[in-house]
């Protein structure tokens, strides 16, 4: 079947999400969900939807979430565009800015669509690697420098959860020829944004997504903050209609209640400081995290030394579900999704258990 489909789809592994169960019995602490409910405000939304606008398309350019954001982030709303999910808007980057003869830069470790969305656009890829110590991640020195036609950064990264100071990210993009994108969706658990640097550089687009901060993670829904002549070029790429309506209605509410989400992203900060905390009294190590997860690297002073493997494939059978990836700088670490306090507490509980046993 290889020779029915382009070379460099054959030759590529694509992407593999995390596990997804279909019981309601486990732990889901590997993909970076918020574990509370969506905005009551989003519930009723989609409760209000009737057969009639079903029956129809949606607004192509959802032009009442485009002016809720606009509102909330003090832009144009032609400086807002929605997609079906982050991955779509990463997708339609990718599309309109580099071509087979292009480059495409990102970092490692990061996010791992990066690198698939370059090989599915045939395009070459150019990978720097995050100096890292156990605690401490950075950008690579000179990054703009390099020449590419698409710059990908992750803040706060993934899987790391740090976060790159915001004058360091301005540098690059006053410097880097091609487009920056700045994937913020992990920003809502951040004391800061690159927001500002939007107005300033018109390479510079940001990524944004209603699946992590406002808990709407099943309704795919994403969007784009960049100035409004750039994002006129990327709408010819993209899908025609690309967020149904049930989306447009339940994201628009969900922006829109502020001091609901807030209060979410406030438990998990705090519980987020609290499992650090337990997961550093255990002898894990991890860099601060800015995200709504961490990254514990696996304690090297137990009596046999545990894996990474060890710890996923372990926890797994206790029906709780961490991230875990055969990968350089990564093998000997965990990354755990911030829950509830019942949920951290059950990981943490069995973490103790696994590592005294041993």
């Amino acid at each position: 079947m290889t020779n029915l489909v382009r070379p460099n789809i054959a030759q590529s592994s694509g992407y593999s999400p995390g596990e997804q169960p279909t019981d309601t019995t486990t732990i889901k602490l590997n993909t970076n969900e918020n574990p509370y409910s969506p905005s009551p405000l989003a519930l009723e939304a989609i409760r209000a939807i009737t057969f009639e606008q079903l029956r129809r398309y949606p607004n192509p350019r959802a032009d009442l979430f485009r002016q809720a954001a606009a509102s909330l982030h003090g832009v144009d709303p032609d400086c807002i565009m929605t997609f079906n999910g982050g991955d779509e808007l990463l997708a339609a980057m990718v599309r309109a800015c580099a071509s087979e003869k292009d480059s495409i830069l990102f970092l490692e470790p990061s996010y791992s669509l990066y690198p698939v969305l370059a090989e599915i656009q045939g395009a070459d890829k150019i990978v720097q690697q995050y100096k890292i110590n156990d605690t401490n991640w950075s950008l690579p020195d000179n990054l703009e420098t390099i020449e590419a036609s698409l710059l990908l950064i992750c803040n706060p990264n993934a899987p790391s959860g740090h976060f790159e100071p915001i004058a360091r990210l301005e540098q690059i993009a006053k410097n880097f020829l091609g487009v920056v994108v700045i994937d913020e969706a992990y920003v809502d658990f951040a004391d800061e944004s690159a927001l500002a640097l939007v107005h300033k550089y018109k390479n510079v687009i940001l990524l944004r997504t209603m699946s992590k901060g406002y808990s709407l993670a099943g309704l795919r829904f994403g969007y784009a903050i960049g100035q409004a002549s750039i994002l006129k070029e990327i709408e010819k790429v993209r899908d025609s209609y690309p967020c149904d309506t049930i989306a447009i209605a339940a994201a628009t509410a969900a922006l829109k209640d502020q001091a609901y989400a807030r209060s979410t992203w406030q438990k998990i900060k705090s519980e987020r400081a609290r499992l650090s905390c337990a997961l550093r009294s255990l002898g894990f190590v991890l860099p601060d995290s800015h995200a709504n997860f961490v990254l514990a690297q696996i304690p090297a002073s137990t009596k046999q030394q545990l894996s990474g493997r060890h710890i996923y494939q372990s926890l797994k059978e206790k029906n709780i579900l961490v991230r875990w990836w055969d990968l350089p700088h990564l093998t000997n670490k965990i990354r755990i999704t911030v829950g509830t306090q019942e949920q951290n507490d059950k990981l943490l509980q069995e973490l103790k258990t696994l590592i005294c046993a041993e």
